[in-house]
């Protein structure tokens, strides 16, 4: 059994959709598309997560891979009535 990153391989990612990577360590925060990740479409999500180190000046440190989708996302609407 296995979560997402397992199952999904950087091909199977939408023309616009992006990866969102956050260092461990520092917490830089870096978008990865399918663009910029040429000759790795074969390669599964929890494979790209486990190679990606942060780009950070000096930090190095390895990064946490979420995906980010903003046609699901919206504001809160609501309150106190």
């Amino acid at each position: 059994m296995g979560n997402w990153q397992t199952k999904f391989q950087v091909r199977d990612l939408a023309a616009g959709q992006r990866l969102e990577c956050i260092c461990r360590r520092c917490g830089h925060l870096l978008y990865l598309s399918k663009a910029s990740l040429p000759g790795q479409e074969q390669k599964f999500i929890d494979e790209i997560q486990k190679a990606e180190r942060c780009t950070a000046r000096g930090c190095n440190g390895p990064v946490r891979i979420s995906l980010v989708r903003l046609d699901e996302m919206s504001g809160f609407v609501g309150g106190l009535a």
